[in-house]
């Protein structure tokens, strides 16, 4: 897509009246002037929040059910299960980095969504293929084995692992630009819409959860109780459905132009190569730059960063950084301490879809005499808490402490984030008390050696800690993306989204860790592991316990973090 910029100077005299109904910054999908009534705003947001509904709905219908697919067709243990999901889950968290870097580099958001959609549907389409390879060959099987069950051939489990990870690359592609390029379809100059982006992450995150709620509830039946591979390919094709709509709206969208036509990466990297090769050197001769306008000195702990404007005579002008560049490298030092401090929070977050769900597998999951419910759908408590309380967050707590705080958003980005971290810290308590509970009464009633006994304990006992997991993350969740979007430089979006989610992807990757440290040390010589594949020997509350403590922890750092930011832009 070629895009011209068109400047003020080129825009007419007749134009002129019309010159409050063009937004600066931005150019049209065909290179021209956007037109404000025309372009962008709800108009455009809503045809990216639906591609975004879609996107979750095929992801969250394979990762959610993920870990009962590999203990059941593929025959792995819970352990090593459960690692293999938080192996994947931390790819597909850690992979938007790159895709980030792409887009704000080269090929820009448009272009990568598209790129990462076809992805998708390539890696969905192949998922679906390896199920249907699965149930052939598990036919076969049977029939020569007069029933019993045998391991899934090598070229299938490699397809498989081949296609999801295929589709976590396509993931981090799509998932940190089109969130970037909905909130750039919102000017911030202009004071309605400003007010509307407050809302749209809000409203995108409200959205999200329908279709991550519509999948646990209908793909997680279907792979469970009619086929996998009818279950895989049902996102593939809604994600036809979702590249063909996002392609729609292509008239309508408002896209970013960057003044600066330096690449960002090379930009704010080269402050910190010239600090550090400067490091030992008196700021005797500094840059021009530096002396036309005078830094800031709120963040003296970062001042070392300011070296990078030392210069000498013979240096080209190209290479001289400016003060814009090292207020942009502190923008991003800032936020490495709240990322830092969110990785208890993160860790808790990868339960839902792992351990918690295998939770559910053991208890009364009937909800009428005929009518039971798979374990994985239990995650739908956490959308449906989600939807329902960020309208009351948007239209009762926001209104209520704007009113008392005097401030557009009512609470802080990061006070949001830490209500949603205290809250996550109640959930793994709860979580850890009622699996005691459920480990008392497996034990009552003798099935603690009958390991796929129903142990006569209803699954809503599990609601409470689903439903507060969902209710943190309208805190958390939101305010981190808010905040990671809010805080970088302007030609970063997408790279600042990459990196909150970065923060669930070395999550996940650490909760994988602790799993597999913990197995290792507590199995062996005859005894049960806290991850035992019999969970009414195994010691899940342990674990719990182990994460409150972990979330304790990262709570205590978080405030102390957080007392000290200073934001880049809006004091919130």
């Amino acid at each position: 897509m070629a895009v011209t910029i068109v400047t003020g100077n080129e825009i007419s005299e007749a134009e002129s009246p019309l010159l409050n109904d063009i937004v600066g910054s931005c150019v049209n999908f065909k290179g021209g002037a956007p037109n404000r009534s025309k372009t962008g705003c709800w108009k455009s947001a809503t045809f990216i929040i639906g591609v975004e509904v879609v996107e979750r709905f095929a992801y969250y219908g394979i990762s959610s059910n993920l870990i009962s697919y590999l203990t059941g067709p593929l025959g792995q243990s819970t352990a090593t299960a459960a690692e293999n999901v938080n192996a994947w889950n931390g790819a597909a968290m850690l992979l938007p980095l790159l895709g980030a870097f792409l887009a704000d580099s080269y090929l820009g958001r448009y272009r990568m969504i598209t790129v990462a959609s076809l992805l998708y549907i390539l890696g969905l389409g192949f998922l679906s293929l390896s199920a249907a390879l699965h149930s052939s060959n598990s036919a076969h099987c049977k029939t020569n084995a007069n029933d019993t069950a045998c391991s899934p051939p090598q070229l299938e489990i490699i397809l498989f692992f081949f296609s999801l990870y295929l589709v976590a690359f396509a993931q981090g592609g799509h998932k940190p630009c089109v969130q970037a390029f909905g909130a750039d379809q919102f000017d911030e100059d202009d004071p309605i819409e400003c007010k509307a982006k407050s809302s749209f992450f809000n409203w995108w995150y409200f959205s999200m959860n329908g279709g991550i709620l519509v999948a646990l509830l209908v793909l997680n039946y279907i792979q469970e109780n009619l086929s996998w591979e009818l279950g895989f390919g049902i996102p593939c094709i809604v994600m036809c459905f979702a590249l063909i709509v996002f392609l729609l709206g292509s008239m309508t969208y408002r896209f970013r132009i960057n003044s600066d036509k330096r690449n960002p990466f090379l930009r704010i990297g080269r402050i910190f190569v010239k600090a550090a090769v400067n490091w030992k050197i008196a700021p005797t001769i500094i840059s021009i730059e530096e002396e036309a306008h005078k830094l800031p000195h709120e963040d003296s702990k970062f001042k070392f960063l300011e070296k990078a404007l030392i210069t000498d005579d013979c240096s080209r002008e190209e290479n001289i950084c400016s003060t814009g560049d090292v207020e942009d490298a502190k923008a991003i030092l800032r936020l490495v301490p709240i990322w830092f401090a969110c990785l208890g929070y993160a860790i808790v977050f990868s339960q839902a879809s792992t351990l918690f769900t295998k939770q559910g597998v053991t208890l009364d999951r009937y909800i009428s005499s005929s009518i039971q419910i798979p374990a994985a759908s239990l995650q739908c408590l956490i959308s449906v808490s989600i939807i329902v309380s960020i309208p009351i967050y948007d239209r009762v707590l926001v209104p209520f402490s704007r009113y008392i705080t005097k401030k557009p958003a009512g609470i802080s980005m990061l006070q949001r984030i830490g209500t949603g971290i205290v809250l996550s810290f109640v959930s793994m308590l709860i979580a850890a008390l009622v699996e005691r509970k459920r480990l008392e009464t497996a034990l009552e009633y003798g099935l603690v050696d009958l390991p796929k006994a129903t142990v006569p304990m209803s699954v809503w006992w599990l609601a409470p800690q689903y439903l507060l997991f969902g209710i943190a993350d309208v805190f958390s969740m939101v305010g981190l993306q808010e905040f990671f979007y809010d805080q970088v430089p302007k030609d970063l979006k997408s790279i600042g989204l990459a990196l909150y989610l970065s923060i669930f992807g070395i999550g996940s990757f650490l909760s994988g860790f602790l799993i597999s440290i913990i197995e290792k040390a507590t199995s062996g010589h005859g005894r049960d592991s806290w991850f035992s594949n019999n969970l009414n020997r195994a010691h899940l509350d342990y674990f719990y316990w182990l994460l409150a403590g972990i979330s304790a922890v990262s709570m205590a750092l978080y405030v102390y973090f957080a007392k000290s930011y200073v934001y880049s832009k809006r004091g919130l």
